[in-house]
Order: structure tokens, then C-alpha cells, then sequence
């Protein structure tokens, strides 16, 4: 199947499929987010066909948190955390769900055992019993077991199996068994066959005739589309068709909150009709109501795939207010504030691992690169009393040094006292600050110490300009400070590289990074962003500011209460283990410290390379008086233990450091362990850890390793 998949599709052809794929999926999301759940009589009666966004006639933001997309892009680190191999489990999918998932705050609809097919599965997972049983009939009901969440989560699996169907069947079986079952299995593996298919195949109905042959033909799923099919042979509008499948296979014929056949049938029903176009068949499918959002988003991603980003481009500008933004709130928060082609070459490269083809890596590793057509990854144009002139954004081909686009700046008027500032974030916008529905919890991803570097040219037959990097970040009272870099004058068709080690900023954390363009006279022109990317470890201490509230956000919390006080963290965790965690998968070798005091607790102490609530190093001071060294992967390694006396209220101070597979740990100024690890975590964010009690620590600090 390797050699078939070479012959059919290239790696670029391969990488821009697999934008237009993501890209496609948050438009759908972002579309039919604001009326999620409607009927079609109400959408119908207050605001007619949905042909383009609704969000401010309805006075709600555009890019939001939601679980169709951070489920979607979340899951599908299993590959990642479990070797990128096609025989891994639904256990180990299930894993991945317990490392990522925070309680009742991120991902899923915390509806309740029995009403949430998801959380249902949740607390399986969470009582040991593992996936497929956690989301089984078996177990959980017909009802409960054949909702619509084993559909609304695979697109990335079908993406990392282009042009292989057999794959693309296996996984979604996988992934969609760790809640579901049934019916439910059934609707995920049509999907993901079409979309895995949709690579190579531009014929709808083939892709439908194929994707049912993976499925029983005795199944609800399978006669329902041979219906829909077939009244799409005989019924010319699309209105009749969708009565016919609401009296058919609609809401009333089944139980539950969201049923998987209602919906899968909406998806076929809006690709029949809507004739290979973007615009219509997204119309189509959030027009009819049920569960908008996540129809919409499974049809724009297989049409994304399928048509390419050409497709995405045919009707109104879909891209432009979207911007590539994208908000991934898991316990793994540096990762939370994305985009769509960093996911898009993430799940490419994870395509690429599964078929044996090498990885890439746009312009080195680069965070921003630009290497898709029209992706500006975030980049706006600030709006502000600092920055009043205005600018331009085009995502162009050419002025690259290792690559082939960059992101163009096409500023005008620009002057000393008239900058023009584009920057993306790194942490929670103001406007998401007080998002509601599914909360915005993440972790900055620059930092103090860090250096930020970033390649840019200059237009030709233009005068010369200032520019500097930038940040801003929230201080005193959350107000935005502006910081500035270093100036540098670029005179016409000058290239150069900007670099600029980020100061101590007290622990405050940083909103968004960006480039800032100025002239000694008012003048237009542009400057060519090749791409901007940081690198080094972090140095800070988080202390207590009193008057932040952003700065307490930066904290992934995952503890029962978290108290930020004079102490000035105090972490209650009522039952299992509980940590709050702050950093990066970046944050590679470096050192963690802090005072911890357990007033009454099973155990308490520091971690390093944390990736989530099972994957990190972790210094503990356990109950049964012993100091442990352990290795959280899933399960509990110790790789060192010594007796300790200690007694609650007692303050100790923890030190670990990390460096490579080396792993050293001291209580104070001793020495206690020094370690190999051969099977080590690579990287991950800085936490304090309470199992069981209350625990108080002091400041936390973070340094490269010596």
C-alpha cells in the first residue's frame, strides 16, 4: 500500500491537502458553532440559509474553544506518545485521553455518567477499565454508546492515512471504541475512509462506495445512505430530501442527546446536494439544524482534502476573519494556542512516520513559516494608540531564504510616531480571557530568557525603515505592556535576521510576540517576514503579583482548588493527584525549584517535563516518609527512593534538574540522586504536584541547567 500511496500523492501535494483539510474543519466548526443545536424550523425562521458566518448577528466571537477541533487535534497524540506505529491500541488512545483531559474543564461535555457518551467513557477509563470495554454497549447502553462523538473526532485519523482506507478504517475503529460502539463506529469509519480516500479520489460517489463496503450492509449507517442516495436520484431540492430523512432518521426515532445516524445522515445528505461545492454544502448542512458544528466541520474537511485549498477559496473569504487561529485548551496548556498549519504539519509529519517517509520541517523548525499559500498563522494587524498606521497582510511566494513564501507586510503610512505593529499570540487574547462554554486554559509558550529570532527583506525601490521585534505582555492590573527589541534600519532589498533575548518580565506572562515597522517620514512599502521562531530555555520566577489575574491563567490548573495567596500557592486535590503546571514541550533541559510545605497530604513535590496529567518526572515527598525520584509514563516508575523523616508543615525545598536522560534531584544543597534515564521524556512544562491534601509552595523557579 506504501508504494501505491508514492505513486498517488506527493509530499506537497500531500501537506497542502492536509491544510485544506484543517483548515476546512475549523470553518465549519466556526460556522456553525453560534445556533449548535437549533432546529431547522428556528434556523429557517431567524436567520434564513447560512451561507457565511452568523457569529456577530448572534453576538458571539468567531474563534472559539470547542470540542470537535481540540478533540480532534488532541487524540491524535497517541501516535506521538506511543511510537507513531500503525498497531497502536485503543488502550493506549484511551491513555492519551486520561493524560490530556482536565476534569470536568477541558475537551468533552462533562454531561454526566449516562448522559455524556464521552464523559461516560471518562470515568471508565478513570475506574481502569480500559479501552475498547470503556466505551462499549457492553457496557454502557445502545443509547449512550452510539452518540455522535466517535464521528465528530476523526478527521486527523483518516489525515494521517492518505490514500490508505484499510488504515483509515482500523483507526477510526480504534479511536472511536474509547467512548463508542455500534452504529457509532459505523458513521466514524465512513468518514474517515471518504476523507482518507479523498487524497487520491475526487469522485463522491466512488468515495461513498467504497467507504460503505468497510461497514456491515445490514447497518443502520449503510441503509440510510443507500436511501439518501437514492433520493438524491428522484428528490431535486434538498428541503424535501431533509423531511424525508428527519421523518425517517431523525431525532424522534432515537434516543440520547446527539444520536450518531441523525446527524452522519445530514453530512451525506449536504455532500450529495451541494453539488462539489464549499459555500453550498456547508449552507446545507447548518441550515438543517441538529448538531451543527460538528456536521459542518466533517463536511468541511473532507471537502477541504478533497478540493483542495482551491475549493476553500471558490465562494466568499472563508480564510480571511479566521486568520489559521486556532485554541487547543488540554493539561498540556503550551500547546494550546495554534494554528492551523502548525497542526497541519504535525499530523502530516505523523502521516508521513506511519508510511515510512521523512519528516519535514518548513525553514528548520521555524514556529512561524508561512509555507502554505495564503496561512498567516495568526498574524494580525494591531490595532492601537501605540500603532496607527496600517498595513496589509498577503501570504506571498518568493523572499525566502529557505523556503518558498513568507508573509508579506504591505504597510502605508507608516512613520515614528505613526507604527505599524502585526503580532500573533502566545497565550490567551484579551477577548478569550472570559470565554465561556469550553474555557480557554493554557500556558504562554515564550518566556523570559528565551530569544526570539526572526528573518526579514525589505521591498525594492522603497526608503528605509526601522523595525524590531516585539512583545507584549500582561501586567500590572492585566494591562498590556508593550516591550520593544532592538532597532535595526533595513535600506531597499535588505535581508537580515533579528535577534532579542526576552528580559525579566517578573513572571508575568507574555500575550503575543510581533514585528513593529516605523520610517523617519511617512512612507509605504513592505517588509517580507520569512519567519520568526524562538529557542532556548526559559529563565523566571513565578512569584505572586498581586493585581494579575492573567499571570494566575498561565497556570494550567488541574487541582481541585488552587489558592494563589502569601504562601503564595496553596493546592487542594480532594481525591488521586492533582498539579498545576506551567511551560512548554520546548522546555528541554532545566532546572525547576521550590519550597514546598504538605500540611496534609499523601504526597507532594515538583515535576519537570510535564506533558499532561500521566506524563512527567516528578520529586515527591510521600507520607510513608520516603523521598521518591519517578517517572510518570501512564504508570509510576520509581527510578530512586531513600528514607526521609519529614512531618506536615514542614517546609522542604525540592530541587530537579533534567538534562537529557540525566535526572538529578536535591532536598536543599544535598545531592540525592543523579540518574540515567534510557527511556526519557523529552521535554515538557514545570508543576507542582499535591496528591491527596493540602499543600502550600513558595515561588517557583526555572533556569537552564547549568
Amino acid at each position: 500500500m506504501s508504494q501505491y500511496q508514492a505513486t498517488k500523492i506527493g509530499s506537497e501535494e500531500y501537506q497542502a491537502k492536509v491544510y485544506a483539510g484543517v483548515l476546512g474543519k475549523m470553518i465549519g466548526v466556526y460556522l456553525g458553532r453560534p445556533f449548535e443545536g437549533w432546529s431547522y424550523e428556528r434556523i429557517s425562521r431567524e436567520l434564513g440559509e447560512i451561507w457565511y458566518y452568523v457569529h456577530e448577528k448572534l453576538g458571539q466571537p468567531l474563534i472559539v474553544t470547542d470540542d470537535d477541533i481540540t478533540g480532534t487535534f488532541t487524540f491524535i497524540r497517541a501516535l506521538e506518545d506511543y511510537g507513531c506505529s500503525r498497531d497502536i491500541t485503543a488502550e493506549q488512545i484511551g491513555q492519551t485521553w486520561l493524560n490530556y483531559l482536565i476534569e470536568n474543564r477541558t475537551i468533552l461535555w462533562w454531561g454526566g455518567m449516562g448522559m455524556s457518551t464521552e464523559h461516560t467513557a471518562y470515568l471508565r477509563l478513570k475506574e481502569g477499565i480500559p479501552a475498547p470495554r470503556s466505551g462499549s454497549c457492553a457496557l454502557n447502553g445502545q443509547v449512550v454508546s452510539e452518540q455522535i462523538g466517535a464521528q465528530i473526532f476523526i478527521d486527523a485519523w483518516a489525515m494521517v492515512a492518505p490514500g490508505d482506507p484499510d488504515l483509515a478504517a482500523e483507526l477510526a475503529w480504534k479511536a472511536g471504541s474509547v467512548s463508542h460502539d455500534g452504529e457509532a463506529l459505523y458513521g466514524a469509519q465512513v468518514i474517515a475512509v471518504m476523507e482518507s480516500l479523498a487524497f487520491i479520489e475526487s469522485d463522491l460517489q466512488v468515495l461513498l462506495d467504497r467507504a460503505v463496503s468497510y461497514i456491515p450492509q445490514d447497518s443502520v449507517i449503510a441503509r440510510m445512505i443507500r436511501d439518501i442516495r437514492a433520493w438524491h436520484q428522484t428528490i431535486p431540492d434538498w428541503r424535501e430530501a431533509r423531511q424525508k430523512l428527519d421523518d425517517q432518521y431523525g431525532y424522534g426515532k432515537y434516543g440520547g442527546n446527539c444520536h450518531m445516524v441523525p446527524n452522519h445522515g445530514l453530512i451525506i445528505l449536504s455532500l450529495l446536494y451541494g453539488e462539489d461545492d464549499f459555500q453550498k454544502s456547508l449552507m446545507i448542512v447548518n441550515t438543517s439544524g441538529w448538531d451543527t458544528d460538528c456536521n459542518s466541520a466533517n463536511v468541511g474537511c473532507l471537502l477541504g482534502i478533497k478540493n483542495g485549498l482551491a475549493g476553500l477559496e471558490s465562494g466568499p473569504d472563508w480564510r480571511g476573519p479566521v486568520a489559521d487561529r486556532m485554541y487547543l485548551p488540554t493539561a498540556d496548556g503550551g500547546r494550546a494556542i495554534s494554528d492551523a498549519l502548525t497542526e497541519a504539519v504535525r499530523i502530516a509529519n505523523l502521516g508521513r512516520r506511519l508510511n515510512g517517509w521523512p519528516e519535514e520541517h518548513p525553514k528548520q523548525g521555524a514556529r512561524f513559516h508561512f509555507e502554505q499559500p495564503g496561512s498567516v498563522q495568526g498574524f494580525q494587524v494591531e490595532d492601537s494608540t501605540e500603532c496607527r498606521g496600517t498595513a496589509d497582510l498577503i501570504n506571498e511566494e518568493g523572499h525566502s531564504e529557505q523556503g518558498q513564501r513568507c508573509l508579506a507586510v504591505h504597510y502605508h503610512g507608516v512613520a515614528v510616531q505613526r507604527a505599524c505593529r502585526v503580532a500573533t499570540p502566545v497565550f490567551i487574547p484579551p477577548e478569550a480571557s472570559a470565554m465561556g462554554g469550553y474555557s480557554l486554559i493554557a500556558s504562554p509558550q515564550l518566556y523570559s530568557g528565551q530569544t526570539v529570532i526572526a528573518r526579514v527583506q525589505t521591498g525594492e525601490q522603497q526608503p528605509p525603515v526601522s523595525v524590531c521585534l516585539t512583545v507584549r505582555y500582561y501586567g500590572a492590573e492585566d494591562d498590556l505592556v508593550l516591550l520593544r527589541g532592538p532597532v535595526e534600519t533595513l535600506s531597499e532589498g535588505n535581508r537580515m535576521q533579528l535577534s532579542w533575548q526576552i528580559p525579566d518580565l517578573a513572571g508575568y506572562p507574555i500575550a503575543d510576540v510581533g514585528l513593529e515597522i516605523a520610517s523617519g517620514q511617512r512612507a509605504d512599502g513592505v517588509i517580507y517576514l520569512d519567519s520568526l521562531t524562538w529557542s532556548g530555555q526559559p529563565q523566571l520566577l513565578l512569584d505572586r503579583p498581586s493585581d494579575s489575574q492573567m499571570w494566575r491563567q498561565a497556570w494550567v490548573n488541574a487541582v481541585d482548588t488552587l489558592t494563589i495567596t502569601e504562601e503564595p500557592y496553596r493546592l487542594i486535590q480532594n481525591t488521586g493527584t492533582g498539579l498545576i503546571m506551567q511551560g512548554t514541550r520546548e522546555w528541554r533541559d532545566y532546572q525547576v525549584s521550590a519550597v514546598i510545605t504538605p500540611h496534609l497530604a499523601e504526597a507532594a513535590g515538583i515535576a519537570a517535563r510535564a506533558q499532561g496529567m500521566r506524563r512527567y518526572y516528578a520529586l515527591l515527598a510521600d507520607r510513608d516518609q520516603t523521598i521518591r525520584l519517578i517517572r510518570m509514563r501512564d504508570t509510576e516508575t520509581i527510578l530512586a527512593e531513600k528514607a526521609y523523616a519529614w512531618s506536615f508543615g514542614q517546609a522542604i525545598p525540592m530541587t530537579l534538574d533534567v538534562h537529557g536522560q540525566r535526572i538529578k534531584a536535591w532536598l536543599g544543597d544535598q545531592l540525592l540522586f543523579d540518574v540515567e534515564d534510557d527511556d526519557p521524556l523529552d521535554g515538557g512544562a514545570a508543576a507542582l504536584i499535591c496528591r491527596e491534601g493540602r499543600i502550600a509552595s513558595g515561588p517557583v523557579r526555572v533556569s537552564p541547567v547549568q
